[in-house]
């Protein structure tokens, strides 16, 4: 069933990252952009651009020390508590490295993108008897995984395990997907298929999904809008057709090895964040 997308709406935000020296920069400066209800966004730049941290910004887990941020309408770091819980549970944050416990099974793994719809009861009897196995494989399968529902986390390989991720967001009830370097992990070949799954996946639901890549020119063959970031500023925000040869030596300048294709660095810090659940 389509879902309704969240907008996103970032006004004049500075956001500072907390592992900063308190002398640093921000890692946002003066930053503004708007995604629509049901946009499929693509993010690039090179390695420090503040790629990740607009993802956290945008989720609601690093408050800006200026600006504002607005998603679905709602100012959201005036909501109460309660009301700012809701919110999160309407987002989904995949961090480049998913967050999945050793020792689950992969079913179990990937059916708890359904938490935030269910009861403690309901939650506590999934964990012990999947009764959604076949949604779980439905989703596995999109990222030819299906053959793994019933292994434990810790026997996939590193891109196997960044795939269980995303097939998370399948069976997410979020109306917003916030995915970092989902394809970090993964060869040519798998990472098309699986930008391929994650894209036709958001837009037949009507999901706003904003993702950050290295991967510029899977980037630009899979969304219609691009967003290049550089030392936390908007450098453009175009549609695929007008990124120029020029615009990206511009935006990687002294960077040219990441857009030649180099693997990108392993997570720091900020793409370890979680979203802090109040």
């Amino acid at each position: 069933m389509p879902t309704a997308g969240l907008a996103v709406a970032l006004e004049g935000v500075d956001v500072l990252h907390p592992a900063a020296r308190a002398d640093a920069p921000p890692a946002l400066r003066a930053f503004s952009v708007h995604v629509a209800p049901g946009e499929r966004v693509a993010v690039i730049g090179p390695s420090g651009a503040g790629k990740t941290t607009l993802l956290h910004a945008a989720a609601g887990a690093l408050r800006p020390a200026a600006g504002a941020l607005r998603v679905g309408g709602e100012d959201v770091w005036s909501l109460s508590a309660a009301a700012l819980r809701r919110l999160r549970g309407r987002l989904f944050l995949a961090p480049q490295t998913p967050p999945l416990p050793p020792r689950q099974r992969v079913v179990t793994a990937v059916l708890a993108a359904r938490l935030p719809q269910m009861s403690l009861a309901a939650s506590v009897l999934s964990l012990l008897h999947p009764r959604e196995a076949p949604a779980a494989f439905a989703a596995l399968q999109q990222f030819d995984l299906g053959d793994k529902l019933w292994e434990r986390v810790d026997r996939l390989s590193g891109g196997e395990r960044q795939r269980v991720g995303l097939a998370r967001a399948l069976l997410s009830p979020a109306a917003l997907w916030l995915i970092d370097e989902p394809l970090s992990a993964l060869d040519p070949a798998r990472a098309g298929q699986a930008l391929r799954a994650l894209t036709e996946g958001a837009r037949a639901r009507g999901v706003t999904l904003v993702a950050t890549l290295h991967q510029v020119q899977l980037a630009l063959a899979h969304f219609p809008r691009v967003l290049g970031l550089r030392e936390g500023r908007l450098v453009f925000d175009l549609p695929p057709g007008e990124v120029t040869a020029a615009r990206l030596a511009a935006l990687y300048e002294s960077f040219e090895h990441e857009l030649a294709g180099a693997p990108p660095p392993p997570p720091a810090a900020e793409s370890r964040l979680q979203v802090v659940r109040c």
